[in-house]
């Protein structure tokens, strides 16, 4: 089906062929989309896939070989427990004032470690995280928590 034929933009048309890269799966980094979205004939730099990835909800994540890549939110899936268990080695410090917890990751992993831990938001008492490439800033439901939450984060890594 031709897209252009019924009436889809260039901006709309594109991000529906990098939605289709996504669920393809084969893209690992930003890099990778554009050159596949180039060789599909569309003029992108590494900030307009940014801005898109942004636009279509993508996130980063690990696949079964444990490699990094880009998925839909509409593909994701709860963790496994067993998933947790690997997170440790994406954990390098942690860091805290009197009021926020900042844990740095291994480049591009913040979003998984921050997706983990907001799916223990009642039991690690945090009201949630915030996610860069390898920042989380995480909201602890009360300052007084924070060493605890700290040390909780550390058990479940």
């Amino acid at each position: 089906m031709d897209l252009k034929k019924i009436g889809k933009s260039d901006f709309q048309l594109r991000l529906d062929v990098l939605r289709e890269l996504l669920r393809d799966g084969d893209s690992r980094t930003q890099e990778d989309l554009c050159e596949a979205l180039r060789k599909k004939r569309f003029d992108v730099t590494q900030s307009t896939i940014s801005r898109d990835l942004r636009k279509v909800g993508a996130v980063k994540t690990t696949d079964s070989n444990g490699q990094t890549i880009y998925k839909l939110p509409e593909e994701m899936h709860i963790l496994p427990p067993t998933v947790s268990h690997n997170l440790g080695g994406l954990l390098i410090d942690i860091e805290a004032n009197e009021s926020m917890i900042v844990l740095h990751t291994s480049p591009g992993s913040a979003s998984l470690v921050a997706r983990h831990l907001d799916s223990m938001r009642s039991s690690l008492d945090i009201l949630g995280t915030i996610a860069g490439d390898d920042t989380i800033f995480i909201a602890p439901t009360s300052s007084r928590l924070i060493k605890s939450i700290i040390k909780r984060i550390y058990d479940v890594m």
